[in-house]
């Protein structure tokens, strides 16, 4: 599904060799040798199913604030 929307992070050269060398073996790990993973997302969807709020980030670490979800629930609400 990540894929269809274009939300994958594809990890570069340079930082499959770093993980390999870790022992970190994603490929091994996924199954594939696509060294992928989905970004992560946070999404208000109301109920005719229109995206009302989206927060995609490759960095996993960078999420919104609970504040800025909350409002955006309550304007879909309505």
């Amino acid at each position: 599904m990540a894929r269809q929307f274009g939300l994958v992070f594809q990890f570069s050269r340079p930082l499959r060799e770093a993980f390999v060398e870790l022992g970190a073996d994603l490929a091994k790990f996924n199954g594939d040798d696509s060294w992928s993973v989905p970004m992560t997302g946070s999404y208000v969807i109301d109920r005719r199913g229109m995206i009302r709020y989206a927060n995609i980030n490759p960095d996993h670490t960078v999420r919104p604030e609970p504040a800025e979800l909350v409002k955006a629930v309550r304007a879909a609400a309505g």
